[in-house]
Protein backbone atom coordinates (compact mmCIF):
# COMPACT_ATOMS: atom_id res chain seq x y z
CA UNK A 1 0.00 0.00 0.00
CA UNK A 2 1.20 3.86 -0.79
CA UNK A 3 1.63 6.28 1.46
CA UNK A 4 -1.12 8.35 -0.30
CA UNK A 5 -3.78 5.01 0.34
CA UNK A 6 -2.53 4.87 3.86
CA UNK A 7 -4.98 6.77 6.65
CA UNK A 8 -3.00 9.91 8.08
CA UNK A 9 -5.15 9.92 11.14
CA UNK A 10 -6.84 6.44 12.60
CA UNK A 11 -9.10 6.88 15.28
CA UNK A 12 -10.42 2.87 16.55
CA UNK A 13 -13.19 2.28 19.02
CA UNK A 14 -13.13 5.85 20.79
CA UNK A 15 -15.75 6.14 23.59
CA UNK A 16 -15.75 9.32 25.93
CA UNK A 17 -18.25 10.05 28.39
CA UNK A 18 -19.83 13.23 30.33
CA UNK A 19 -21.03 13.07 33.94
CA UNK A 20 -22.34 9.23 32.72
CA UNK A 21 -24.10 10.63 29.27
CA UNK A 22 -22.04 8.80 26.63
CA UNK A 23 -21.04 11.87 23.69
CA UNK A 24 -18.90 9.04 21.53
CA UNK A 25 -19.84 5.84 21.62
CA UNK A 26 -16.65 3.36 19.64
CA UNK A 27 -15.91 5.54 16.96
CA UNK A 28 -13.74 4.36 14.46
CA UNK A 29 -13.04 6.27 11.84
CA UNK A 30 -9.75 6.61 8.60
CA UNK A 31 -8.96 9.70 7.39
CA UNK A 32 -6.70 9.92 4.44
CA UNK A 33 -3.96 12.30 2.09
CA UNK A 34 -5.68 14.90 0.06
CA UNK A 35 -9.00 13.64 1.50
CA UNK A 36 -12.06 16.30 2.25
CA UNK A 37 -13.97 14.24 4.84
CA UNK A 38 -17.59 15.98 5.57
CA UNK A 39 -18.39 14.55 9.23
CA UNK A 40 -22.39 15.45 9.15
CA UNK A 41 -24.81 14.96 11.93
CA UNK A 42 -27.55 16.93 13.74
CA UNK A 43 -26.55 19.09 17.06
CA UNK A 44 -25.26 17.20 20.03
CA UNK A 45 -24.32 14.38 17.93
CA UNK A 46 -20.49 14.17 19.29
CA UNK A 47 -19.19 15.72 16.16
CA UNK A 48 -17.38 18.47 18.51
CA UNK A 49 -15.84 16.07 21.23
CA UNK A 50 -14.33 13.87 18.25
CA UNK A 51 -12.82 16.88 17.03
CA UNK A 52 -11.34 17.85 21.00
CA UNK A 53 -10.59 13.92 20.87
CA UNK A 54 -8.45 14.08 18.38
CA UNK A 55 -6.46 17.52 19.05
CA UNK A 56 -5.82 16.34 22.50
CA UNK A 57 -8.04 18.98 24.28
CA UNK A 58 -9.93 15.39 25.94
CA UNK A 59 -8.67 12.25 26.44
CA UNK A 60 -10.78 9.12 25.21
CA UNK A 61 -12.19 6.51 27.52
CA UNK A 62 -11.49 4.02 25.33
CA UNK A 63 -9.82 3.84 22.23
CA UNK A 64 -7.05 5.08 20.38
CA UNK A 65 -5.85 7.94 17.88
CA UNK A 66 -2.66 7.76 15.72
CA UNK A 67 -1.80 9.99 13.05
CA UNK A 68 0.69 8.48 10.01
CA UNK A 69 2.59 11.69 8.68
CA UNK A 70 3.85 10.91 5.15
CA UNK A 71 7.30 11.67 4.15
CA UNK A 72 6.16 15.06 2.14
CA UNK A 73 5.01 16.13 5.53
CA UNK A 74 8.69 15.48 7.62
CA UNK A 75 10.35 18.45 8.41
CA UNK A 76 7.67 20.54 10.21
CA UNK A 77 5.54 20.35 12.98
CA UNK A 78 2.84 18.78 10.99
CA UNK A 79 1.67 15.70 13.37
CA UNK A 80 -0.07 18.99 15.11
CA UNK A 81 -3.27 18.68 13.52
CA UNK A 82 -4.62 22.15 12.49
CA UNK A 83 -7.60 23.32 14.48
CA UNK A 84 -10.45 25.96 13.46
CA UNK A 85 -13.34 25.74 16.32
CA UNK A 86 -16.75 26.44 16.07
CA UNK A 87 -16.56 29.75 18.11
CA UNK A 88 -13.58 32.69 16.24
CA UNK A 89 -10.75 31.91 17.77
CA UNK A 90 -8.54 35.19 16.52
CA UNK A 91 -7.20 37.96 18.82
CA UNK A 92 -9.74 41.24 18.00
CA UNK A 93 -7.78 43.84 19.08
CA UNK A 94 -4.82 42.51 17.17
CA UNK A 95 -4.36 43.03 13.57
CA UNK A 96 -4.14 40.21 11.12
CA UNK A 97 -0.29 40.17 10.80
CA UNK A 98 -0.41 40.30 14.68
CA UNK A 99 -2.70 37.58 15.00
CA UNK A 100 -0.95 35.29 12.34
CA UNK A 101 2.49 36.19 14.47
CA UNK A 102 0.94 35.14 17.56
CA UNK A 103 -0.49 31.60 16.45
CA UNK A 104 2.73 31.01 14.29
CA UNK A 105 5.07 31.21 17.31
CA UNK A 106 2.53 29.49 19.61
CA UNK A 107 3.07 26.46 16.76
CA UNK A 108 6.68 26.97 16.92
CA UNK A 109 7.21 28.75 13.93
CA UNK A 110 9.38 31.65 14.15
CA UNK A 111 11.68 33.89 12.49
CA UNK A 112 12.24 34.33 8.63
CA UNK A 113 10.38 31.34 8.22
CA UNK A 114 7.37 32.43 10.13
CA UNK A 115 7.25 35.47 8.13
CA UNK A 116 7.37 33.91 4.46
CA UNK A 117 4.46 31.71 5.82
CA UNK A 118 2.52 34.94 6.80
CA UNK A 119 3.01 35.78 3.46
CA UNK A 120 1.54 32.79 2.16
CA UNK A 121 -1.38 32.30 4.05
CA UNK A 122 -2.23 35.82 3.41
CA UNK A 123 -2.61 35.26 -0.08
CA UNK A 124 -4.17 31.77 0.29
CA UNK A 125 -6.62 33.13 2.52
CA UNK A 126 -7.75 36.63 0.16
CA UNK A 127 -6.27 38.73 3.30
CA UNK A 128 -2.68 40.63 2.06
CA UNK A 129 -4.66 44.06 1.83
CA UNK A 130 -6.31 43.59 5.18
CA UNK A 131 -2.44 42.92 7.16
CA UNK A 132 -2.79 45.86 9.20
CA UNK A 133 -6.91 46.20 9.76
CA UNK A 134 -7.20 45.00 13.29
CA UNK A 135 -9.48 41.63 13.31
CA UNK A 136 -12.72 42.93 15.00
CA UNK A 137 -13.24 45.09 12.03
CA UNK A 138 -12.81 42.35 9.51
CA UNK A 139 -16.21 41.63 8.63
CA UNK A 140 -17.66 37.34 9.59
CA UNK A 141 -16.25 35.75 6.79
CA UNK A 142 -13.12 37.40 7.12
CA UNK A 143 -12.52 36.57 10.80
CA UNK A 144 -13.48 33.15 9.84
CA UNK A 145 -10.55 32.93 6.77
CA UNK A 146 -7.87 34.45 9.43
CA UNK A 147 -9.19 31.49 11.93
CA UNK A 148 -8.13 29.13 9.46
CA UNK A 149 -5.21 30.90 7.90
CA UNK A 150 -4.17 30.95 11.95
CA UNK A 151 -4.52 26.88 11.88
CA UNK A 152 -2.25 25.99 9.13
CA UNK A 153 0.80 28.16 9.85
CA UNK A 154 2.70 24.92 10.60
CA UNK A 155 1.59 23.32 7.63
CA UNK A 156 -0.24 20.41 9.36
CA UNK A 157 -0.62 17.22 7.40
CA UNK A 158 -4.84 17.26 9.04
CA UNK A 159 -7.20 20.41 9.57
CA UNK A 160 -9.69 20.00 11.43
CA UNK A 161 -12.18 22.53 11.08
CA UNK A 162 -15.93 22.49 13.16
CA UNK A 163 -18.34 24.37 11.74
CA UNK A 164 -15.96 27.07 9.37
CA UNK A 165 -18.99 28.21 7.26
CA UNK A 166 -21.54 29.27 9.94
CA UNK A 167 -22.70 32.90 9.33
CA UNK A 168 -20.67 33.68 6.60
CA UNK A 169 -21.44 35.67 3.57
CA UNK A 170 -22.13 33.14 0.12
CA UNK A 171 -18.47 34.69 -1.28
CA UNK A 172 -16.06 34.33 2.14
CA UNK A 173 -18.20 30.76 1.87
CA UNK A 174 -16.33 30.19 -1.56
CA UNK A 175 -13.24 31.18 -0.53
CA UNK A 176 -13.23 28.75 2.07
CA UNK A 177 -13.96 26.06 0.02
CA UNK A 178 -10.97 27.12 -2.72
CA UNK A 179 -8.93 27.52 0.40
CA UNK A 180 -9.91 23.64 1.30
CA UNK A 181 -9.43 22.22 -1.71
CA UNK A 182 -5.79 24.05 -2.35
CA UNK A 183 -4.73 22.04 0.65
CA UNK A 184 -5.91 18.75 0.04
CA UNK A 185 -4.52 19.13 -3.34
CA UNK A 186 -1.45 19.04 -1.72
CA UNK A 187 -2.30 16.32 0.51
CA UNK A 188 -3.27 17.62 3.38
CA UNK A 189 -6.51 15.62 4.75
CA UNK A 190 -9.38 17.89 5.79
CA UNK A 191 -12.07 16.77 8.53
CA UNK A 192 -15.15 19.19 7.89
CA UNK A 193 -18.08 19.07 10.74
CA UNK A 194 -20.82 20.51 9.58
CA UNK A 195 -24.92 20.55 9.61
CA UNK A 196 -25.12 22.34 6.21
CA UNK A 197 -26.52 19.20 3.89
CA UNK A 198 -25.78 21.27 0.23
CA UNK A 199 -22.26 21.65 1.37
CA UNK A 200 -21.61 17.97 2.34
CA UNK A 201 -23.64 16.52 -0.72
CA UNK A 202 -21.49 18.60 -3.22
CA UNK A 203 -18.00 19.33 -1.26
CA UNK A 204 -16.74 16.35 0.33
CA UNK A 205 -15.00 13.55 -1.10
CA UNK A 206 -16.53 11.38 1.17
CA UNK A 207 -19.11 11.28 4.31
CA UNK A 208 -20.04 10.02 7.60
CA UNK A 209 -22.98 10.30 9.14
CA UNK A 210 -23.04 10.42 12.81
CA UNK A 211 -25.97 10.21 14.80
CA UNK A 212 -25.75 9.87 19.03
CA UNK A 213 -22.43 9.24 19.53
CA UNK A 214 -22.33 6.55 16.98
CA UNK A 215 -21.21 6.71 12.96
CA UNK A 216 -24.02 5.37 10.82
CA UNK A 217 -22.75 5.71 7.35
CA UNK A 218 -19.50 6.39 5.62
CA UNK A 219 -19.03 6.59 2.47
CA UNK A 220 -19.56 8.72 -1.04
CA UNK A 221 -23.43 9.97 -1.07
CA UNK A 222 -24.31 7.65 -4.12
CA UNK A 223 -22.86 4.87 -1.95
CA UNK A 224 -24.88 5.96 0.79
CA UNK A 225 -28.13 6.03 -1.27
CA UNK A 226 -27.25 2.71 -3.21
CA UNK A 227 -27.13 0.77 0.42
CA UNK A 228 -29.67 2.34 2.84
CA UNK A 229 -32.15 3.69 -0.06
CA UNK A 230 -31.43 1.64 -3.46
CA UNK A 231 -31.61 3.00 -6.47
CA UNK A 232 -31.34 7.22 -6.52
CA UNK A 233 -33.72 8.39 -8.76
CA UNK A 234 -37.97 8.03 -8.20
CA UNK A 235 -40.53 9.09 -10.22
CA UNK A 236 -44.24 9.10 -8.55
CA UNK A 237 -47.49 9.41 -10.79
CA UNK A 238 -50.61 10.41 -8.74
CA UNK A 239 -53.93 9.44 -9.94
CA UNK A 240 -57.58 11.26 -9.19
CA UNK A 241 -59.14 7.92 -9.81
CA UNK A 242 -57.63 4.10 -9.66
CA UNK A 243 -55.21 3.50 -12.29
CA UNK A 244 -56.66 0.78 -14.57
CA UNK A 245 -53.57 0.32 -16.74
CA UNK A 246 -50.34 -1.68 -16.11
CA UNK A 247 -47.67 0.66 -17.07
CA UNK A 248 -44.35 -0.68 -17.17
CA UNK A 249 -41.40 -0.74 -14.30
CA UNK A 250 -44.16 1.02 -12.48
CA UNK A 251 -45.28 0.05 -8.91
CA UNK A 252 -48.62 0.68 -8.08
CA UNK A 253 -50.29 1.52 -4.36
CA UNK A 254 -53.40 -1.12 -3.13
CA UNK A 255 -55.41 1.75 -4.35
CA UNK A 256 -53.77 2.08 -7.62
CA UNK A 257 -53.91 5.70 -7.06
CA UNK A 258 -50.23 6.49 -6.80
CA UNK A 259 -47.73 4.19 -9.27
CA UNK A 260 -43.48 4.95 -8.28
CA UNK A 261 -40.46 3.86 -10.76
CA UNK A 262 -37.25 4.07 -9.50
CA UNK A 263 -34.35 5.01 -11.74
CA UNK A 264 -30.41 4.64 -11.84
CA UNK A 265 -30.18 7.52 -13.80
CA UNK A 266 -32.35 10.54 -14.67
CA UNK A 267 -30.58 9.53 -17.99
CA UNK A 268 -33.79 6.71 -18.24
CA UNK A 269 -36.42 9.75 -17.66
CA UNK A 270 -37.55 10.24 -21.00
CA UNK A 271 -37.99 6.78 -21.89
CA UNK A 272 -40.11 6.06 -18.45
CA UNK A 273 -42.45 8.62 -19.35
CA UNK A 274 -43.15 7.44 -22.68
CA UNK A 275 -45.73 5.06 -20.68
CA UNK A 276 -47.85 8.28 -19.73
CA UNK A 277 -49.00 8.40 -23.65
CA UNK A 278 -51.12 4.98 -22.96
CA UNK A 279 -53.04 6.43 -19.80
CA UNK A 280 -56.64 7.31 -21.04
CA UNK A 281 -56.67 10.35 -18.09
CA UNK A 282 -53.31 11.78 -17.03
CA UNK A 283 -51.84 11.67 -13.49
CA UNK A 284 -53.01 14.64 -11.39
CA UNK A 285 -49.31 15.28 -10.45
CA UNK A 286 -45.82 13.76 -11.48
CA UNK A 287 -43.16 13.86 -8.77
CA UNK A 288 -39.67 13.60 -9.59
CA UNK A 289 -37.00 13.66 -7.33
CA UNK A 290 -33.49 12.28 -6.42
CA UNK A 291 -32.33 10.92 -3.04
CA UNK A 292 -29.92 13.00 -1.06
CA UNK A 293 -28.48 12.28 2.49
CA UNK A 294 -31.58 13.94 4.08
CA UNK A 295 -33.22 11.10 3.16
CA UNK A 296 -30.56 8.48 3.92
CA UNK A 297 -30.56 9.93 7.46
CA UNK A 298 -34.19 8.80 7.48
CA UNK A 299 -33.45 6.20 6.68
CA UNK A 300 -30.90 4.83 9.08
CA UNK A 301 -32.14 7.05 11.76
CA UNK A 302 -36.36 6.86 11.32
CA UNK A 303 -36.20 10.51 12.05
CA UNK A 304 -35.02 13.83 10.19
CA UNK A 305 -32.20 15.63 10.57
CA UNK A 306 -34.05 18.64 10.81
CA UNK A 307 -36.21 17.15 14.14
Amino acid sequence: MTQEHQPILTLQAVRKSYRGRAALQGISLQLFPGELLGFFGPNGAGKTTMIRCICGLLKPDEGSISLRIPDSFRGSRASRPGLVPQNLAVYPDLTVQQNLEVFGRLEGVRGAALQQRIDEVLDWSALRDRRRSLARTLSGGMQRRLNIACSVLHRPAVLLLDEPTVGVDPQSRERIYAMMQELTAAGTAVLLTTHQLEEVETRCDRIVVMDHGQIVADGRLPQLVASSLGLPHRVELSFQHACTVELRDFEFDEQRLTAVCRLASMQQLPGVLEVLQRLPEPPQAINVRSFGLQDVFLALTGRSLRE
